[in-house]
């Protein structure tokens, strides 16, 4: 009997009609069935100070103990400014720290985003990659995914209108699926 894995995932925006929460949904409902899911919030997290670092609050233990709690992270994320937005860049730096106790430290890892436009956060990805890269995390490196949304194609509720777009986001799901295997059959969590 095959065991199933839980995947923890961070959706990158704060927004109420984030087009990434979207593309979760659908990357949720399309991925394999020995996969569950588990958003890990970053919304009530306080700015990161190394200050804390000696006793953290509350909602940063709950946020570590979470990251402990999976067997692998998702990150569906736009980009801002070319880059990572703030309050997922903040929820990496609560979870990597205080130094030593890193939680990404050789947890599965994938990096996915939406935009409306054509690059799909193609830059905003390689600044998280680099970061994940510092903090150890074992990426998943191929295939890559960059999806431009449209509202013609993702609803609401996770539903793929288009065969090619859902095949391929299901195809990723799957090697994401043995991404997060091998990696665990080399460094067991916990």
């Amino acid at each position: 009997m095959s065991r199933s894995y839980t995947v923890g995932y961070f959706v990158g925006s704060l927004s109420s009609t984030s087009i990434n929460r979207v593309l979760s949904r659908a990357l949720i409902a399309l991925a394999p069935a020995d996969l569950e899911f588990v958003e890990l919030p970053i919304g009530n997290l306080p700015l990161y100070s190394p200050d804390y670092d000696a006793d953290y609050p509350p909602e940063a233990r709950a946020l570590k103990e979470a990251i402990a709690g999976v067997d692998a992270v998702l990150f569906v994320s736009p980009e801002y400014n070319r880059s990572i937005p703030g309050a997922l860049k903040n929820a990496i730096d609560w979870a990597s720290r205080p130094w030593g106790q890193n939680s990404f430290d050789h947890v599965p890892a994938a990096v996915i985003g939406a935009s409306v436009g054509a690059i799909g956060t193609a830059v905003g990805q390689q600044s998280l990659r680099a970061v994940l890269s510092f903090c150890n995390a074992r990426q998943m490196t191929s295939p890559e995914a960059y999806i431009q949304y449209s509202p013609d194609v993702f609803a609401p509720d996770g539903s793929v209108g288009d065969d090619e777009t859902a095949e391929f986001l299901r195809t990723y799901m799957q090697e994401f699926h043995d991404h997060l295997v091998r990696v665990l059959t080399v460094l067991p969590r916990g």
